[in-house]
């Protein structure tokens, strides 16, 4: 039993390690070509000056550790993430611990708010026919509409009325969010089939115990995997809710930051913090499923 765990173990991470050692050799690769154009540009200049022109090892080893490069190098992306996660005080303005709470407090509260209409639209659509035929459609036309153009007008909007700091990201965060808990909660809804329905009738169930028995515990699996996917999508509305408000905190801040100065190197350090955060959110909404699933008797 030990050596077949040993070999599964293997199985799932032996692939995974081949791929990211896959993509960072593309990556330095590509960090090399797209920085040497800087590199010649500047021994270019420096021969016309009067000074021997730069070797092209010396000319590659540069690409690797320029301070503004075109593409960042893997390890600077890592150095950068570390010393403003470990090496920063979390309360500093400069550490990513502190940008990643502004950017994760309007995320779970986006989310909660998505998770929540998502599952009352849900209910209304399975339960009401007129709902399902009028609402149903406009769930989904709303996400033809680009965020990018929907989060200025409703910054805008919330801040004539006065109400601006968290709130307004969190709204936007909820406007992605809510999308696949309705999609995911419809489908879980309606996922009895006609044979267990017809138990419950004739055991003269009602029809909340029917809800609360038969159709949320068979929807649960469906909810959890959408909520996987609606915690994700909160994240990049809270970031994009930062962008066009000039925000000074938060993920969408540095990535601001980043491309006013040119420094590429901290836009790529706040986007791997993003992504960082939206794995360990994804991860702890799937932890939280399973229990769920295995406190209901649902355990896979």
């Amino acid at each position: 039993m030990n050596g077949q765990s040993k070999s599964g173990w293997r199985a799932s991470v032996v692939p995974v390690l081949t791929v990211i050692s896959a993509i960072v050799v593309v990556w330095y690769i590509a960090a090399a070509l797209l920085n040497l154009a800087w590199e010649r540009d500047q021994s270019e200049r420096a021969v016309k000056k009067g000074a021997e022109p730069a070797a092209f090892s010396q000319m590659l080893t540069n690409t690797m550790s320029q301070k503004r490069p075109v593409l960042p190098a893997p390890h600077q992306v890592a150095v950068e993430l570390w010393n403003t996660t470990a090496g920063k005080k979390i309360t500093s303005k400069r550490s990513l611990v502190y940008h990643g709470w502004i950017t994760l407090s309007a995320t779970l509260l986006g989310f909660l708010f998505g998770t929540v209409l998502g599952m009352l639209l849900a209910i209304g659509i399975v339960y009401n026919k007129a709902m399902d035929m009028s609402v149903m459609p406009w769930v989904i036309a709303s996400q033809t509409i680009p965020i990018l153009a929907i989060a200025p007008m409703i910054i805008v909007v919330l801040n004539a009325i006065g109400v601006s700091g968290l709130l307004p990201k969190a709204l936007i965060s909820t406007y992605l969010s809510f999308f696949p808990i309705v999609v995911g909660m419809v489908k879980g809804l309606r996922s009895p089939d006609a044979m267990q329905q017809d138990l419950m009738r004739t055991y003269n169930a009602s029809g909340s115990q029917s809800f609360w028995k038969l159709r949320l515990p068979a929807s649960m699996p469906y909810l959890f995997t959408s909520m996987k996917v609606a915690i994700a999508a909160s994240l990049v509305g809270a970031i994009v809710g930062e962008l066009p408000t000039g925000a000074v905190a938060g993920l969408g801040a540095r990535l601001l930051a980043g491309s006013y100065y040119g420094q590429t190197i901290q836009i790529w350090s706040a986007l791997f913090a993003a992504a960082i955060l939206a794995g360990t959110l994804v991860a702890v909404v799937g932890l939280l499923g399973r229990m769920v699933e295995r406190r209901m008797g649902m355990a896979r």
